[in-house]
């Protein structure tokens, strides 16, 4: 029988402090590679203090250019000339 998305995440969270001491252990194991110890850093911040804010291009052609060309085609169809 099929578990609820709710069992499911339930079970993992049941696991929240054995996964958190293995990410601690992995970041303080110096004979670790460099990227176990940095993944497993980023996840304990991450979990922390959430991911960081990403920042919102403004270039030539970036995302809020792009946004706002659509926004003229769809809303202001009589402005699609650039």
């Amino acid at each position: 029988m099929a578990k609820s998305l709710t069992e499911i995440r339930s079970a993992a969270r049941s696991h929240t402090e054995a996964a958190l001491n293995c990410l601690v252990g992995i970041m303080g194991q110096t004979d670790a590679p460099p990227s176990a110890r940095v993944a497993a850093a980023n996840s304990i911040l991450d979990r922390g203090w959430g991911k960081p804010a990403q920042p919102i291009e403004n270039g030539e052609d970036g995302p809020l250019e792009l946004l706002h060309r659509i926004e003229r085609v769809i809303v202001r169809p009589e402005n699609t000339n650039g």
